[in-house]
Formats: C-alpha cells, structure tokens, sequence
C-alpha cells in the first residue's frame, strides 16, 4: 500500500478529533474542484505533479490494491460533505438480520458448514443510500465531475471509466455507530474510492488482505484461513478526515473493525467499473440497502461482470 504524503499523522497516531459541523447545509454550491485541495492535488491540471501522483497511486494498487492520498478534501470538501452525510445519516438503513458472509449473500446448503459462503458474521453497520443524493448535492457533483474520473482512470491504466450504474448503491455513506462493525467481505463492483468524512474516536480501521483471490481462483481456503483469525497479510489503515483511499476490493478481502468510541464514523464510498451496465445482485442489494428497483430485476437474468466471481 502506497500513502503519498507525509507518513508522521497516518497509521502510527489517531487523527485530531473531527470538529462538529452542523447538519444543515449552509452557503452556495460551490464546484466540485473546490471541494479538493487541488494545491496538494491538481487532478485537473495535465503536467508533472499530475503524473507524478498517477504513478505514486499505480505503484500502491499494484503492490497490494490499495493507495491513499491524504488530506484529499480541502477544508470546504470535508465541511459540506459531512454536513450532507450528517443531514441524511438519520436515514440509513440497518438490515435486522445483523449477519452477513464474505459474498454479502446466500449460503448454499450444497456446501460444508465450514464453507466461506456458509459462515456468518455480525454486520452491524448501516448506509445511506445513492438515492438519498441528488444531482444538486455536492457529493453527487463531485462523483459525476469528469476531472475526478479521467484522474481515477489515469491511475488505474485504463482506456475507459465508468460510474457504477446501481442507481441504489453507486455512492453511498457507510454508517458504523457506536459498536457496529462492517464483516469481511469482496465488493462486485471492480474499483471504489472512499473519503473518510468522520472517523470513530477509537477502533473503525479498515483492515484487508490483499488480492487474496482473482478473476480465475475464488482462493475458498485463504478467505477460510483469515476467517479462522489468520492474520499474517491482514493490513490495517487508521485513515484521517478528508483522506481518499483508492481500493480493488472485488479481489481483496477486507472489513471495518467495531467503532469503539461515542461519535458516528461516516465513510462516503464511490463506485466505478471498467463496462457499463454493471449493478448489484437483487439478494445483495436488498440485504445491504433494503430495496430493489427495475434495473436490479432487469439485469439479473445477464448481470454484467467481467469475471465469473461470486459477488
């Protein structure tokens, strides 16, 4: 894992306490270059630091699938988004059933007890769904900015990015409140990035291991082995308010520890893929977000993937 910056306030020291915006948003719209600090982060600029920070992040995701630029979000960026998560948190949805294996779905009655696909573990953690954003927000603009894209692109050596199509889960807030965890698991969608808006006082790290399968081996007994409390290639990350993490989560397994401390850990997670057309299975999405729409049932006969993973 890459971390382009200075390393002296990541990992080794929890970040300074968040200050307390309100919920309400106040102020104009401001554009969405506005709400990075383009002084540290020219992602717009075509030139030498732009491709200097394109080859810091490619060397970080083809070490282990993850790079993080700190202090990402300028001081507006993390004031107005986290004064919209903190307006919508109210709002997320929690499944009742509290329990989730590293595929977010079914079990299969086919398989050992023992099977990664038949072992449950607590999630306990909300979200606030991409519905709850429209395209007057700025958390929505930010995603849709064409800059944001072509440098996310740029850093992954693709011909082409698209936004995640799932009109329910293609920009959402992970909500962990105090005592709630988010279980290891693989995303569907290819590549995400996040934005930490608040962070937990004490515990929600992000933990994973990386590439711990790929388009052509499930890995069932390394995920089994992490499972039973293996932890030799488990990295932890203790990011800070505003940081952008990028991350290839449908192949490393990864999880959010408990929040162990009083104030609401708020992570905004952004959603990309390499085809078009790409949505969540209808289980999956009902289970972590509580509702299915016509493009959900639409495309479950032909989901769109560009492996044969389980999701």
């Amino acid at each position: 894992m890459v971390q382009i910056g200075n390393p002296s306030n990541w990992l080794v020291f929890r970040c300074a306490p968040t200050v307390a915006y309100a919920a309400a948003r106040m102020g104009t719209m401001r554009r969405p270059s506005a709400l990075i600090d383009t002084g540290r982060y020219p992602i717009a600029t075509m030139g030498q630091r732009r491709n200097d920070l394109v080859a810091s992040v490619r060397t970080g995701l083809a070490d282990d699938g993850c790079a993080v630029l700190p202090g990402f979000l300028s001081t507006t960026g993390r004031r107005e988004l986290l004064a919209e998560a903190l307006e919508r948190e109210p709002r997320a949805f929690y499944n009742p059933a509290n329990e989730a294996n590293v595929h977010l779905g079914d079990g299969d009655p086919t398989l050992p007890d023992d099977h990664p696909r038949n072992r449950f573990l607590a999630r306990t953690n909300g979200f606030v769904r991409a519905d709850e954003w429209d395209d007057s927000t700025h958390a929505k603009r930010l995603y849709d900015w064409s800059p944001l894209k072509d440098f996310l692109r740029d850093c992954l050596g693709k011909d082409e990015l698209y936004v995640y199509d799932d009109p329910v889960s293609n920009m959402i807030v992970n909500v962990q409140r105090t005592g709630q965890e988010f279980n290891w698991h693989f995303d569907t969608n290819e590549f995400t990035i996040t934005m930490l808006l608040q962070p937990a006082d004490q515990g929600g790290l992000f933990e994973y291991v990386p590439d711990l399968r790929n388009p052509a081996d499930e890995n069932e007994a390394g995920v089994s082995a992490v499972l039973d409390g293996d932890r030799r290639d488990v990295r932890t990350i203790d990011l800070c308010p505003g940081d952008l993490q990028f991350f290839l989560g449908r192949f490393s397994l990864h999880r959010v520890t408990p929040n162990e401390g009083a104030t609401t850990r708020l992570l905004l997670i952004m959603s990309f893929g390499e085809s078009p057309g790409s949505v969540g299975s209808v289980q999956r999405t009902r289970s972590l977000y509580g509702k299915v729409t016509d493009t959900h049932l639409a495309a479950a006969s032909a989901p769109v993937r560009a492996d044969a993973l389980v999701d």
